[in-house]
């Protein structure tokens, strides 16, 4: 299977996949390929990726809670149910405003 970490034929919620660590950023990956990987995390309140590049456009799908998302300088708040592009090779970071989860998407170039 490419899919790990989750049960096949099974409907699932993904925010129930993953759970919170107490000053934590935990993180489940369920695609791990080299041209796009797949990745369920969940933020405790006040948790941060500092500011870091891709060679991949990132999708992040907010699954519970709210977040900051700094890409190339600007701030943005998302909340349940929202979705952000973060483009290949910009600067970005990640701040958890309450606890959060999202799914994270990165596609990258093939090589």
């Amino acid at each position: 299977m490419f899919i790990e970490n989750i049960s096949p034929n099974e409907v699932v919620s993904l925010k129930e996949q993953i759970s919170y660590e107490v000053g934590k950023v935990v993180h489940k990956t369920l695609v791990g390929r080299k041209e796009m990987t797949l990745t369920l995390f969940a933020f405790d309140e006040g948790t941060k990726i500092d500011t870091h590049s891709s060679n991949g456009d990132a999708m992040v799908v907010v699954l519970e809670g709210e977040v900051q998302l700094t890409v190339g300088g600007v701030a943005k708040k998302a909340k349940e149910g929202e979705t952000l592009i973060m483009p290949a090779n910009i600067p970005h970071a990640v701040e958890a405003l309450t606890k959060y989860k999202m799914l994270l998407i990165v596609v990258k170039p093939l090589q």
